[in-house]
């Protein structure tokens, strides 16, 4: 019969992914980004204006509405700003790290033999700016699967064949 152990571990002396160089992601997805954003807002902005067209009750009320959807269109322009600055992403030999956020900075760190597949995803914008989203699917679920926006399509290719290889060695 073993000798039961149950040494503590030095948290202090354990790696920190704090340390670790992060890569921003490309700057053109802020391009990405706003053109999204002024699409969604000008759509809106075009039924408000039919709207106001249609509904006479709402004529005293246009300076107000349409300053509340100006305000509403700049704080979505700097949330999204800062959300683009804080996104950054770095792959070491045992896992991902991914970081987001806007007030509070999230920071996932996935390692390898979690990944169960891996996807790449070029919407339509990101498309004509040549980048792309790797999606990586975890066995913890979709709570804990990660999409990392905004990288250069060739780079989000080598990725993406990355962690195929590193599927294919735990199998």
């Amino acid at each position: 019969m073993e000798n039961f152990t149950n040494e503590t571990i030095d948290t202090k002396a354990l790696p920190r992914f704090e340390t670790v160089q992060l890569s921003p992601i490309d700057s053109k997805y802020w391009q990405v980004i706003l053109i999204s954003i002024f699409s969604f807002f000008f759509l809106g902005l075009a039924i408000m204006v039919i709207l106001f067209f249609l509904v006479d009750e709402v004529v005293e009320q246009k300076p107000l509405i349409f300053s509340a959807y100006t305000a509403v269109f700049a704080i979505a322009l700097l949330l999204s700003r800062i959300s683009f600055k804080k996104k950054a992403y770095a792959f070491r030999n045992h896992d991902v790290i991914f970081r987001s956020g806007i007030i509070a900075t999230n920071t996932m760190v996935i390692p390898y033999n979690r990944v169960q597949h891996v996807a790449l995803h070029e919407g339509f914008i990101a498309r004509f700016f040549g980048l792309a989203k790797v999606e990586i699917f975890t066995a913890g679920g979709i709570s804990s699967d990660l999409e990392i926006p905004g990288i250069a399509k060739e780079e989000a290719e080598n990725i993406k064949q990355l962690l195929m290889g590193k599927i294919q060695k735990q199998l």
